[in-house]
């Protein structure tokens, strides 16, 4: 195998901002708050949507993220501080403190309950749920092999969220949240186990579960394959479902493009181009679907 991941994606700077920044890999909300601001797009079709009900979404799935995050961070250290890939993180380093990280943790979850509550009782209610299971993902890898799809689940949340934000109530029809959820859930789990690729020796030795542990690179990568395969079929009912016209359609099959290049990167033995497979094309493609489904939008 050639190539390895590296721990890109931060700002040069020794500040206590850059530090915090750094330590949640801010750059990385770009993955699926696109999605988030889709599910608001979708629900100002049947209601009406606010600068303020946008500005609190926005607010409470960066600060839930940032928990989310955070928290890996601290409970990931000890495995951090041994894995060659990880151990220059901003804990391990000793440049910020478990202390300082659970700090912003405890901010951010506190925010994200804030203003989850300022945007209906629904979202109010369900804010700790959502949040537990974020947090929760983190510890997944010590008991499932597919911590993936936890992962997943926690980012499908962010349409739904985007979705209940502006309406307060479960989509008509039913099976809408469900379409988007389960489109942005085998998104986010295939590009994870690309993620967890160049792991795979550690986390082995380490007692860490995940696919590409239990089924081996070669297998993993088709399996990353076979979710991705779902992916668009999913964003596609769900525009059906919520009345997207032509161009979101013409944004999903730029989309689709963009899925099947980031697999042309990927080989068993090759990770050499794994970076450009997981940080650029990812963000690109959730960028693209909602740009397009907001043009939509716009002309309709």
């Amino acid at each position: 195998m050639t190539g390895a991941l590296r721990e890109g994606q931060t700002f040069a700077g020794d500040s206590l901002l850059v530090r915090y920044v750094n330590l949640v890999k801010l750059p990385h909300t770009l993955f699926a708050l696109p999605f988030a601001l889709l599910g608001v797009l979708a629900a100002s079709r049947v209601a009406s949507v606010t600068a303020r009900t946008v500005a609190l979404v926005v607010i409470a799935f960066s600060a839930a993220r940032w928990a989310a995050m955070g928290f890996n961070r601290i409970a990931d250290l000890p495995f951090d501080a041994r894995n060659p890939r990880t151990m220059n993180r901003e804990l391990p380093r000793g440049t910020l403190t478990t202390a300082q990280a659970g700090i912003s943790v405890t901010v951010a979850a506190a925010l994200f309950i804030l203003s989850s509550a300022l945007l209906n009782p629904l979202c109010m209610i369900l804010s700790p749920v959502a949040l537990a299971w974020v947090l929760a993902y983190s510890l997944s890898k010590r008991f499932t092999w597919w911590p993936h799809l936890w992962l997943g689940v926690s980012l499908a949340i962010a349409p739904v969220g985007g979705y209940l934000a502006v309406t307060g109530h479960w989509s008509r029809p039913a099976w809408l949240l469900l379409a988007v959820s389960a489109a942005v859930a085998t998104w986010v789990a295939g590009f994870d186990i690309f993620y967890a690729l160049p792991d795979a020796a550690f986390d082995r030795d380490n007692g860490l579960r995940s696919a590409v542990v239990r089924l081996g690179e070669r297998r993993a990568i088709l399996l990353a394959r076979l979710l991705h395969a779902m992916t668009i079929p999913g964003l596609a009912l769900f525009g059906f479902g919520a009345g997207f016209g032509p161009w979101y359609y013409a944004g999903l099959a730029v989309a689709a493009g963009i899925l099947v290049y980031e697999h042309r990167l990927v080989r068993p033995g090759d990770l050499s181009r794994l970076d450009a497979a997981f940080f650029t094309m990812n963000g690109v493609m959730s960028v693209t679907v909602f740009a397009f489904a907001l043009v939509d939008s716009a002309l309709a």
